[in-house]
């Protein structure tokens, strides 16, 4: 009596399973990408040191808006020029030199920011930055 292993047919196995290796293949490529992006290479740098010192804070800032009607706001205060002209002299007066930021409307008169300027120069203001958006 003889034993016979299988159906017989001695043709071997004609295909290979690819989907194992295709999954070790992305496990690797997945490590890779992980290991690539922790490790940053950098350029190993002996830096100079030097003597530069902070910089002092800004100056302090004015918020002037100028709106399409041609009112001026000192901050969310409704002000006339000769008040702003006060209060431009009264920044001066401090000594810290402010800093001018203009907000005008699109929609606004020329004439109005014309006049805001001669205001802020006539009081010594030479810093002064029109805001946009």
């Amino acid at each position: 009596m003889a034993f016979e292993l299988g159906d017989g047919n001695n043709d071997g196995m004609n295909e290979i399973n690819l989907i194992p290796l295709i999954d070790i293949m992305l496990v690797l490529m997945i490590i890779f990408l992980v290991t690539a992006t922790v490790l940053n290479p950098t350029v190993p740098l002996d830096l100079p040191k030097t003597s530069a010192e902070v910089n002092d804070l800004p100056p302090k800032v004015l918020q002037v808006s100028i709106d399409a009607a041609g009112d001026v706001y000192w901050d969310a205060e409704k002000v006339s020029l000769t008040e702003l002209q006060a209060r431009f002299e009264q920044a001066v007066a401090t000594g810290d030199d402010p800093q001018v930021q203009l907000r005008a409307d699109k929609e606004g008169k020329y004439d109005m920011v014309a006049q805001v300027l001669a205001t802020a120069s006539g009081a010594g203001l030479s810093k002064i930055a029109f805001v946009n958006e």
